[in-house]
């Protein structure tokens, strides 16, 4: 899913389509919401309720990267993101963000609820990948309550890796 989406959100910053592309997430997020009303299993409703908590950061990507014209893949507003690519030549998933190119974990960590991404998130994610990219770990600093330990929790389940927290 997030392949595919960075796939199509270069495609359409390239072709000049974000307006497009904007309209056919808001179609998507439509879709599954119609989809989760529905009968569903418990673990079917929490997989899906996950899935459109992730379309919608995205379709708020693409909004954000509307609104600020974006014109290049090379566009800060769009490096800032989380993106994952598979490379066809290593046969592997790789998670880029800024300069940090990193190995999707592929650690399997249960059905669980995704965290909603907010522009601090979008900061913290961006401090641990950069550390993570030149093997080091990251200590988030603040005031309690501020979704410290979340944020990381919720980037390693993106990241495919492990998380342990110590407080």
């Amino acid at each position: 899913s997030q392949i595919e989406w960075c796939m199509h959100t270069e495609l359409a910053i390239e072709k000049r389509g974000l307006s497009q592309w904007l309209q056919a997430n808001v179609a998507q997020i439509d879709d599954l919401i119609v989809f989760v009303r529905g009968s569903l299993t418990s673990n079917d409703r929490k997989k899906i309720v996950a899935l459109v908590t992730t379309d919608v950061h995205s379709r708020d990507v693409v909004q954000t990267l509307l609104d600020t014209n974006c014109e290049s893949v090379t566009d800060f507003n769009w490096q800032k993101q989380l993106r994952f690519y598979w490379d066809f030549e290593r046969n592997e998933c790789r998670v880029r963000q800024i300069s940090a190119d990193l190995n999707y974990g592929y650690e399997y960590q249960g059905i669980s609820s995704r965290l909603v991404i907010t522009p601090l998130t979008d900061r913290c994610w961006i401090t641990v990948t950069g550390a993570l990219h030149i093997k080091l770990g990251a200590s988030p600093a603040g005031p309690a309550g501020t979704g410290k330990t979340e944020s990381v929790k919720d980037l390693a389940k993106g990241l495919g890796i492990q998380c342990v927290v110590f407080n």
